[in-house]
């Protein structure tokens, strides 16, 4: 018996949680129903066409689960497709931001910054006897102590409807410049990833080109190599009706009339066809 009155005393000084104080509302921000549909993003672009096709596709999947496939897809998107989106929610942010404009001019926007003023306004909690009776009390000792300022009213700072106005237009352009340097810097980093392909390519280039020269210049080495030892070997064979022997530079016409000569008329030419034929097996020799 003893022990479970501890225990039911014990249960009854446990503290409790603190849920939201006694006398205070929650107060909900009224929404602008008139103001025009804010902009959506490149990715929230492409959640609505994707999900309209998982919908018909795959009917039976869940919101999270259409959700992390979108998110899957828009990852493995190209740069060119995910452009798309981009420049698409770019028109849109220009939409809202015309409408916005126009939205502003206009007696409505006026009536619901009212509306939110008059909202965001807390209202004090209620006060007990207790704390009412000593806020009079002290009021009276401070008027007693120090005298009425006829002038105290003229200190307080009154904001004008104009004022607040201006300053709502000022926090609705800081947002678009933030949202604005957000697809920039989207875009910067693009353009960064093709500038880096191009150099990669470029330098690729660069290589192959060297390469290309270092064999263009093995082989015209190997070209005068092949003329020297060609105009060596046929310089005692000067061409019927010519006493000119070739030399390294008219080797090629040389070589080019010879081959016409065999294959025109071979049957004349057979005393030449034989001597071609052992200069040319010296050379294979050699």
């Amino acid at each position: 018996m003893t022990t479970g009155g501890a225990s039911s005393s014990g249960a009854d000084t446990s503290p409790k949680k603190k849920g939201w104080p006694k006398g205070r509302k929650r107060r909900l921000l009224p929404k602008d129903s008139n103001a025009p549909k804010g902009p959506l993003s490149g990715y929230m672009l492409f959640m609505g066409d994707q999900r309209e096709v998982l919908r018909q596709t795959q009917p039976g999947l869940a919101f999270h689960e259409i959700t992390k496939l979108v998110a899957q897809r828009w990852a493995a998107l190209d740069q060119i497709a995910k452009t798309k989106y981009l420049e698409a929610a770019e028109a849109d942010k220009e939409r809202y931001q015309k409408e916005m404009e126009e939205y502003q001019k206009t007696d409505a926007y006026k009536n619901f910054l009212q509306k939110q003023r008059k909202a965001e306004t807390p209202s004090p909690p209620k006060k007990t006897r207790k704390e009412n009776g000593e806020e009079r009390k002290e009021e009276e000792e401070e008027e007693e102590e120090e005298p009425l300022n006829p002038h105290s009213a003229l200190e307080i700072p009154i904001f004008t409807e104009e004022f607040l106005t201006h300053n709502k237009v000022r926090e609705g352009e800081l947002r678009q410049l933030r949202k604005s340097n957000t697809d920039y810097e989207e875009q910067n980093a693009i353009l960064q990833k093709h500038i880096e392909s191009m150099k990669s390519t470029v330098e690729r280039l660069e290589s192959e080109t060297c390469q290309q020269r270092s064999n263009n210049a093995a082989l015209q080495q190997h070209i005068e190599t092949l003329r020297r030892t060609l105009a060596r070997a046929f310089i005692n064979l000067p061409l019927p009706g010519s006493e000119a022997a070739p030399t390294e530079e008219t080797i090629d016409s040389y070589m080019v009339q010879l081959h016409s000569l065999i294959v025109n008329n071979p049957q004349q030419h057979q005393g030449l066809i034989q001597t071609v034929r052992g200069i040319v097996s010296q050379l294979a020799l050699t």
